[in-house]
């Protein structure tokens, strides 16, 4: 009866309307569901069968999963302990359990995690290996990783579950971090890595509201006056320490991206990252948004630099609202509009927003910009709240995500478009970069006993400057997409380094050249560097927010 009322629904729309536009044909696109790891999704292997099969009835290809929350894993094996959420006992494995279904059913599993979310109660962790237990309050001078406020403050607010955060600016924790990404992507046969709150808590000061007020971990603080001669205490809108702070959320994502590319070449690293309020053209450029100045998360550079394959806009916004409707569009054609080498799937609040609302922007975030830029596909927050009644409470998750799912897969009173939006199965996009790859990465470190050292790339025979980085705090650097060929990797003689400071390395297409260079103050050869310059990273050789988003989530 439903379904008969729905399709004389649709045939007086398109009598009343004529022709109705058409829906843009799609054998390649990226459907997703984020997979929040707050509820009903992954927590046994009931529940996994049920998401595999609602993602399969709604023509959805991937689903990005919260496997790492706050310094934990809904998994068994990776760096950070095993969550303490109330999963299934062992020998249940939820990253496992999910990946084994959704292949089954030809969905792809990325596996998402909280960058800089270390813990969010007052009573610790049960596993003493836990980082908030080896490296949090009850830790003092280079052993604390936590983040701090410029007022001094080590969580978000005085709340008994406000969170703990990662300093990226604390090489220890940087380094930790990254190894969170990279044994998930060592031990499971995932399809992507997704970064989550990869940036500085976006939790301003009255003095400071466009200005990010975190980082002010002592090591942190001390780095940052070794890079640049000062001795103050900066304020948040401080300019120098301020992109000194987006350089070290820079340095993980660049980190992560070269080490799962000489892993595992074909993961698709993303971000989902910050839209908050009007776009960029709205407010006076990039450099004056929200997420640039607030966040500290400089996402259009990355999309430039090259070191995420996908960007995930997390554009949650009300289509009721007029201004939030706006914002909308204005951060969909931006991200757009700067993908540069790479891609942008647009991801939507469809908790925010009613069902046929919903579909509104899933058809705004597939259709092309004002400048014809596509992107690949959208993303839905969240598989467990999939319309703002359930939200709300007023309807169950279940029967919302069946309305949902009518609405993106049959013609329905939710939709006047035809065909459905998702009507037919969809294949997720090549990443052409990586299945047929023009060009090349440099991977490698720097071992001084004289801080962090300024890193420049070469020509070996004209030897004019082609790039140049500073390290981050264990040494590592890297510069993707390089013309296949030969390079100097050279570190600058300050009159302080002597011993060796160049190294003439081949790049290879489709490949992560590797490169250690070993300088030492002049007149120290042989003495044992700090423990900060002590280079962290994966070998080769292996085997092995948010704005409108519920209380203490993401």
């Amino acid at each position: 009866m439903r379904r008969a009322f729905a399709l004389l629904f649709i045939l007086t729309i398109v009598v009343s309307l004529g022709s109705a536009p058409q829906a843009r044909a799609a054998t390649s696109e990226f459907r997703a569901l984020w997979v929040d790891a707050f509820g009903e999704g992954i927590f046994n292997d009931a529940e996994v069968t049920k998401l595999v099969n609602a993602a399969k009835a709604a023509n959805i290809n991937a689903l990005v999963v919260q496997v790492g929350r706050r310094g934990d894993c809904f998994c068994n094996r990776a760096s950070m302990p095993r969550t303490q959420a109330g999963i299934a006992p062992r020998p249940y494995d939820p990253l496992a359990a999910i990946i084994a279904k959704a292949h089954a059913a030809g969905i792809q599993v990325h596996a998402w995690i909280i960058t800089t979310a270390l813990w969010n109660s007052s009573t610790p962790p049960v596993d003493p290996n836990h980082a908030f237990n080896l490296h949090g309050p009850s830790k003092t001078g280079y052993e604390n990783w936590l983040g701090v406020k410029y007022d001094g403050a080590l969580r978000e607010s005085a709340s008994s579950a406000a969170n703990w955060f990662f300093d990226p600016g604390h090489p220890d924790a940087a380094a930790y971090i990254a190894e969170m990404f990279l044994s998930v992507a060592r031990n499971y046969d995932i399809d992507g890595l997704n970064f989550d709150r990869v940036r500085y808590p976006d939790l301003t000061l009255p003095s400071w509201p466009q200005d990010n007020a975190w980082g002010y971990n002592p090591v942190a603080l001390d780095r940052f006056h070794a890079a640049t001669g000062r001795t103050d205490r900066p304020l948040p809108n401080d300019p120098q320490w301020s992109q000194w702070r987006r350089d070290q959320v820079t340095n993980i994502v660049r980190k992560v991206y070269l080490e799962a590319a000489a892993m595992k070449p074909y993961l698709r690293i993303s971000a989902d990252t910050i839209t908050y309020g009007a776009g960029p053209q709205a407010v006076g450029g990039w450099e004056q948004s929200r997420p640039y100045r607030e966040t500290l998360q400089d996402w259009r550079g990355w999309m430039q630099e090259g070191i995420l394959d996908t960007n995930i806009p997390m554009n949650y916004k009300r289509e009721h609202l007029a201004d939030q409707r706006a914002w909308y569009e204005q951060w969909n054609e931006f991200a757009k509009a700067h993908q540069y080498a790479r891609s942008t799937t647009i991801g939507a609040a469809i908790y925010l927003n009613t069902i046929a609302n919903s579909v509104v922007q899933v058809r705004k975030a597939l259709a092309p910009s004002a400048s014809e830029a596509s992107g690949i596909g959208w993303v839905g927050y969240s598989y467990r709240t999939p319309d703002d009644r359930t939200n709300a409470g007023t309807r169950s998750g279940d029967a919302s995500r069946a309305e949902l799912t009518r609405a993106l897969t049959e013609p329905s009173e939710y939709d006047t478009v035809l065909p459905p939006v998702f009507a037919t199965p969809a294949t997720v996009p090549d990443m052409a970069w990586k299945s047929a790859p023009t060009r090349g990465h440099i991977a490698g470190a720097v071992t001084t006993n004289t801080g962090i050292p300024l890193v420049e790339l070469r020509d070996p025979e004209t030897d004019a400057l082609l790039a140049s980085r500073f390290t981050d705090g264990t040494g590592y650097f890297g510069f993707v997409d390089l013309v296949p060929g030969r390079y100097k990797v050279f570190v600058p003689d300050d009159a302080r380094v002597t011993g060796k400071r160049v190294a003439v390395i081949n790049v290879a297409a489709g490949t992560v050249a590797r490169v250690s260079i070993t300088p030492f103050a002049k007149g120290a050869e042989g003495k044992r560097p700090p423990k900060e310059a002590t280079p962290t990273f994966v070998p080769l050789e292996d085997p092995n927010a948010l704005e409108d988003l519920p209380n203490g989530e993401r």
